[in-house]
């Protein structure tokens, strides 16, 4: 199955305790079926001290459930489903169902 949500993308989580932030998705392990967002389902981190990195307390974004998340439609900014179409060119691009706007392409 084609990926609906992609690295760049904005999304809206749908449930949890960040439930109705919004971010910008960093990665997605699609194996996990998870995403990392920025700014979204960030936990506390006890990080040793290295040469390079100071150590202490650290916010990390940790990975959320796809089934949480929904693409942020291009026009408004709400939570919408994700469609496939193919243009007359024979491109095949991603789209807002709530809008109908192209999202890709």
């Amino acid at each position: 199955m084609a990926a609906k949500i992609k690295k760049g993308d904005r999304v809206v989580v749908l449930a949890g305790r960040d439930k109705g932030k919004t971010g910008e998705v960093l990665s997605v392990l699609p194996k996990e079926g998870r995403a990392i967002v920025s700014g979204v389902n960030t936990v506390q981190r006890h990080q040793r001290q290295t040469a390079q990195t100071e150590g202490g307390i650290i916010a990390k974004a940790a990975p959320i459930q796809l089934s949480n998340l929904a693409f942020a439609d291009p026009t408004d900014g709400k939570p919408t489903r994700v469609g496939f179409r193919v243009n007359d060119d024979g491109t095949k691009v991603r789209f807002a169902k709530r809008s109908g706007e192209v999202i890709d392409g």
